[in-house]
């Protein structure tokens, strides 16, 4: 079941400075949202709040199901908001276990995890390296690692915190394969960046935060095609 999330009056203030003050954003099934905004407006502290890992001073998140419980990355019952961070965590251990980790508490046998594992990874061109150390990948190798074990579990929202800082051109087009089968299967994403990129293309919203205000656009009109997305000049 894929997750609507919602939220009214939604602040961040750190002692007298409001950070943000939002009356209203909503965020639904296989929608992709570019978040912008300067250094320190609070991008990250947004997405931390809309996934659980931080509470806002005011406001209150609504979701279309009773109960919930957002991790770093996991799973509550039937809910899935994954928070994928600029610099992921990731254990000392191999690829492979850093990947599967995630799955831990799912229903699947050791096989289907398996299988699954190594479908994550030979998306993201890792599949020769699941049995080695962590510690040998690049910056960008490390941040297909954390995406993979994310799309493993199929999140309801994936909500990536500059996931194309420092990163490879090629890394930034797999973690786009990724991105793109999660909006396929229902998925919804929000992106931040300081720059455009081949993941914020495939967003069809702009959130800009600015003058401690959401702001909401729609830059581009997409036009769905077979199999891709074809951006097209506003009217």
């Amino acid at each position: 079941m894929t997750i609507r999330i919602t939220a009214d009056n939604l602040s961040m203030r750190f002692n007298d400075r409001v950070l943000f003050h939002i009356p209203h954003l909503s965020l639904g099934p296989k929608e992709s949202v570019y978040l912008r905004g300067a250094n320190g407006v609070g991008k990250t502290t947004l997405l931390k709040i809309l996934s659980g890992l931080q509470t806002a001073t005011t406001g209150k998140l609504n979701l279309n199901q009773p109960h919930w419980t957002a991790r770093l990355f996991g799973r509550s019952g039937n809910n899935q908001i994954v928070y994928l961070h600029q610099n992921p965590f990731l254990f000392d251990g191999t690829v492979f276990d850093n990947v599967i980790y995630g799955m831990k508490y799912t229903t699947m046998n050791k096989l289907e995890k398996r299988n699954m594992v190594i479908n994550a990874l030979r998306m993201v061109g890792l599949e020769t390296l699941a049995d080695e150390h962590i510690s040998v990948l690049s910056g960008g190798e490390k941040q297909r690692v954390a995406m993979a074990r994310a799309w493993v579990l199929k999140p309801s929202i994936l909500l990536m915190d500059e996931p194309s800082a420092s990163v490879d051109q090629e890394s930034i087009q797999l973690l786009v394969i990724m991105a793109k089968d999660l909006l396929d299967r229902g998925s919804s994403i929000i992106v931040t960046s300081h720059q455009t990129n081949a993941l914020t293309e495939i967003c069809h919203r702009q959130w800009t935060i600015s003058d401690a205000k959401l702001i909401e656009s729609t830059p581009l009109k997409v036009i769905v095609s077979k199999d891709k997305y074809a951006p097209a000049k506003a009217n």
